[in-house]
Parts: C-alpha cells; structure tokens; sequence
C-alpha cells in the first residue's frame, strides 16, 4: 500500500479525530488541522507517530494560506495526496426564530470554509494531475428535517458542490468522494445539543419541541454508532484505487435515505412532524 499524505480538517474531536488515528495506524502521513492547537497536540499524543500538526481555521483565508504554506513545507512542496474536508458544527433551531448570525456561522464553516480550503490545495494537484478530496457530507444532505433546517441546507449544499467538483476535475486526475455519516456518537451531538440551548429563544413558539428534542436526542444516542465505521469508510475512500461517489457509514442510515425517496412527500412530512413534536396537539396549540 502506498503511503498517502493526508490532510484532515476538524481533527481534534469526532469523526476528525478517529479518522486521523486510523490512517496513521495504516502508515499514513496524516496532518492534523484545526482551530485548538493543544487539541491537536493530544491527538498527534495518541497516535504515537506519522502525525503532524498545523493550525487551520477554515472562514480565516491568512490562517488558510498560513496553514497552506506549513504543509508545502511538510511534504517538500510535493503537496497533499488527499483533503479530507470534516470541520463542521450544527446549531439546531426553527429557521424562523434562527439569527442570521447562526445561520451564516453554519454555512461560513460548513460550505464557504470548505470550498475555501479546497481551492486552497488543488493547485499542487493540477500540478501533479492526481489527488483526492474527501468532502464529510452526511445522511443529512439526502433528506430535509424540521429543528436542523440550516444544518441540512449546508449539506445539500456540500453534497451538490461534491457532484460539480467530482466532473469538472475528472480529467485532471483529481477524484471526489462524498462520505455521508448517519447517527454516530461522538461530541458533535453534545456540542449540538448546548448550541440549541444558547439560540433558544424564551419567548419561543416551540418550547414543547425543544422539551421533545431531549427525548429524541436521547433515542438517537441509543442506536448511534461509534465512528470507528466512518474513519474505515474514509480510509478505503482515500486509498482505493476507484473509490465510489458516496459512502454510507453506517449502512443502516440508508433506511432513512430510502423512506424520504419512496414516501409520498405529505406521509414523510408528517412523519417528521411527529417525531419532532410539531402537530398542534404536540404544541399545545390544542386544548
């Protein structure tokens, strides 16, 4: 097996963290990116050698060419093998009560940070006619939900920017590979869940959802995953000669997928609205 680089956004916590493990395990030369340095310090501890650590913040473009410029270094200006784009957060909340604020931070991160960072490394690529680039999509980009509306938005968004990359930048070499996580347990549910809770307005219309938000995010724990079948995913994506478009991990998230595709759009909404606690009787809007 050939020994990639890699880079990794979003890598001191998640699916970032376990998936810079696994690869350095394999013998990957794996740079660890993001915001908390001492974070990155801790997992580089772990890994226990091929890890390298480099400071990203991806809405920053200095921090980006910063970041850019490090990593020529590391690889002797040969540039990365493969961009893994993770660095991502939700802040859950109805849209009509979501502060632009919330909402741009969303898309700053997840979509704008993304491509940002994207354009930033394909130029060693174009160069050496081959790359890879890993876009941590999720089963969210394949269907709407209420309460996560902006979340879901980013990835579509990721998801239709991952499709026009994987065309325009076939006949350069460079592959695109969307991974599509389901319900896996890590932080990112945790820190989700205290962001609610900061943009929860008092004067709330759906007070009786976020009480009901608590049981399902309490189910969902229950049949979530460890990420340790997203980071095999990403680690078969990144080194297999033809890797698919998409990747389901786990691939029991595919029964969701499925529901939203064959239901009649008004069964799967109302569906949704249960569960999310969002008919009037639900809301108290009924006496």
């Amino acid at each position: 097996m050939a020994v990639k680089s890699i880079v990794i956004t979003g890598a001191t916590a998640g699916i970032g963290r376990d998936a810079v493990l696994a690869l350095a395990s394999k013998g990957h030369h794996v740079i660890a990116t993001g915001r908390n340095y001492a974070a990155l310090e801790k997992v580089k501890a772990e890994a226990n050698g091929n890890v390298d650590c480099v400071r990203l913040d991806v809405t920053d473009e200095q921090s980006i060419a910063s970041a850019v410029a490090e990593i020529d270094r590391l690889t002797e200006n040969r540039g990365i093998d493969v961009l893994i784009n993770n660095a991502g957060f939700m802040t859950p909340s109805p849209l009509a009560e979501l502060s632009d604020h919330d909402l741009r931070a969303q898309f700053d991160t997840n979509v704008f940070g993304l491509m940002a960072v994207t354009r930033a490394f394909l130029p060693r690529m174009f160069e050496r006619k081959t790359g890879r680039i890993l876009n941590i999509s999720s089963v969210s980009g394949r269907f709407p939900a209420p309460l996560v509306g902006a979340y879901h938005a980013t990835k579509y968004a990721v998801e239709a920017l991952s499709d026009a990359l994987r065309m325009e930048l076939h006949a350069f070499g460079i592959k695109v590979v969307v991974i599509e996580p389901g319900t896996i347990r890590t932080e990112f549910a945790e820190r989700s869940h205290s962001a609610a809770v900061r943009a929860q307005r008092t004067d709330s219309r759906y007070q009786r959802a976020f009480q009901r938000a608590d049981q399902v995010h309490a189910a969902a724990d229950r049949i979530a995953v460890g990420p340790a079948c997203v980071s095999n995913a990403i680690a078969h994506a990144a080194t297999t000669p033809c890797p698919r478009a998409r990747y389901i991990a786990p691939k029991r998230a595919w029964v969701a997928i499925l529901l939203s595709t064959l239901l009649p759009t008004w069964v799967f909404d109302a569906l949704m609205r249960q569960l999310a606690g969002l008919n009037r009787r639900q809301l108290g809007m009924v006496a």
